[in-house]
């Protein structure tokens, strides 16, 4: 075992403490550390669904213009380092061992950090140590008391709110959006797409009490999509396009409207951007594993993947299954889910949406056995199959497909995560 795998399993030991919800850890620890967080202009994104793809989105304005930023994301599809990014850069495996250490030495044991602390204050000290322009932030669980929430944002996003985490973050709509509403700051812009009415007045009423100026999608910041599919953004200083966006999905539009509204407000508060440096950004941002059409050979079927974990993920996907199928059949489904999702609920809206499904999971504790997806799965559904081994079942589902056939891998971001690996002949690392 080389010393980055020590590293790392050292560090996903610290998984035994769960999820801790609260900031005086994480503030404890960076204060050990100089207090890194402190020496940034953050972006910091928060919401249930489309945190990822903003989050790329502004990454590529940003390197439009020459902006050295980092961006810190989780979780992690392949590799651990996926989860910090320099001016379009992973961390390498030497630099990743270096910040573990560090951290390792002002880690208190009478407070021992969990996982995702311990990962935040990496991607501080990493970001402060490289001197970045613009850190963009992106939330793991909630917002109020989520690790994150240490920073000091030039700019507030909050991208959706859906019912998710309900164990910690609530079990109504305004419950949960008074978590995600944690992350707005006292003065400063917060741009949001939240719609449903009470979950709005939850986010907009904190931010009047904080006395942040807001820009909504819908009122202050819209889209306009063309028939050829390019998208037109308008906001109150700025519009851009019309221009084709590279992430795949019509929910994109949406995310790049919220994109808008962070860039011009980041640009208000020094950040060299400009129109067209988002133009050029939305052009050419990626973010793997959402909506992605994986190369195949000529004669075999289409391949996507797509990590529909959560029920507005999953309706967003069925939206998009025509640019999936692009007129070829049969669309055969590889599913694999967590078991502490709403899986019952999840099946109903993917499975009949298939002409074939092959039950899969990938290697992770957390994953619902296949033999339970079968019997949640909706009665009448189309024919399934049982593969536990994720490769195989991969394999199946092209056999089932046939060359004029489409394979869609889902359910959640870790089988989308470790079909990857498989599909780029690597073994991924352990996912959380």
């Amino acid at each position: 075992m080389d010393s980055y795998q020590r590293a790392i399993n050292q560090l996903y030991d610290l998984q035994k403490f769960g999820i801790k919800l609260g900031l005086n850890s994480t503030a404890n620890l960076l204060h050990r550390l100089g207090d890194p967080h402190l020496r940034l202009t953050c972006l910091h994104i928060a919401g249930t669904n489309g945190k990822g793809s903003i989050a790329a989105m502004v990454e590529a304005a940003a390197l439009a213009a020459g902006v050295k930023v980092g961006l810190y994301t989780s979780p992690h599809l392949v590799s651990f380092t996926e989860r910090f990014r320099i001016a379009g850069r992973e961390i390498s495996r030497g630099r990743t061992i270096k910040l573990i250490d560090a951290v390792w030495q002002v880690a208190d044991p009478r407070e021992p950090p969990t996982f995702f602390e311990f990962v935040t204050a990496m991607g501080f000290l990493y970001f402060q140590q490289e001197e970045v322009e613009l850190a963009i932030m992106e939330t793991g669980l909630g917002g109020r008391l989520d690790a994150t929430n240490v920073c000091r944002p030039a700019v507030s996003l909050i991208t959706n709110i859906g019912l998710e985490h309900t164990e910690y973050l609530g079990r109504t709509l305004a419950e949960v959006a008074y978590e995600k509403a944690g992350i707005i700051k006292p003065g400063v812009p917060l741009v949001h797409g939240v719609a449903p009415g009470v979950a709005r007045r939850v986010v907009e009423n904190r931010a009047a009490e904080l006395g942040a100026p807001v820009l909504r999608r819908g009122r202050d910041l819209r889209f306009r999509r063309r028939p050829d599919g390019a998208v037109r953004l308008l906001g109150p200083s700025w519009s851009v396009g019309p221009v084709k966006l590279n992430l795949a999905g019509d929910h994109q539009a949406a995310n790049a409207a919220l994109a808008l509204g962070a860039c011009q407000c980041l640009a208000q508060a020094g950040v060299p951007l400009a129109a067209a440096h988002l133009a050029a950004g939305l052009a050419q941002a990626r973010w793997p594993g959402r909506m992605e059409q994986w190369p195949t050979d000529p004669g075999r079927p289409t391949l996507w993947l797509d990590g529909a974990h959560n029920l507005p993920a999953a309706k967003a996907l069925l939206r998009n299954l025509d640019a999936v199928r692009q007129g070829r059949s049969p669309l055969v489904m590889v599913v694999g889910i967590m078991a502490d999702k709403e899986v019952r609920r999840l099946l109903a809206l993917l499975a009949p949406a298939a002409d074939r499904v092959v039950y899969s999971r990938p290697v992770y504790s957390r994953a619902a056995e296949p033999a339970d997806l079968v019997a949640q799965a909706p009665a009448g559904g189309p024919p399934a199959e049982v593969e536990p081994d994720l490769g195989r079942a991969i394999a199946r589902a092209q056999e089932l497909a046939g060359p004029g056939g489409v394979v869609l891998i889902t359910g959640s971001l870790f089988t989308v995560g470790e079909a990857r690996a498989l599909l780029q002949g690597r073994m991924p690392e352990i996912v959380c």
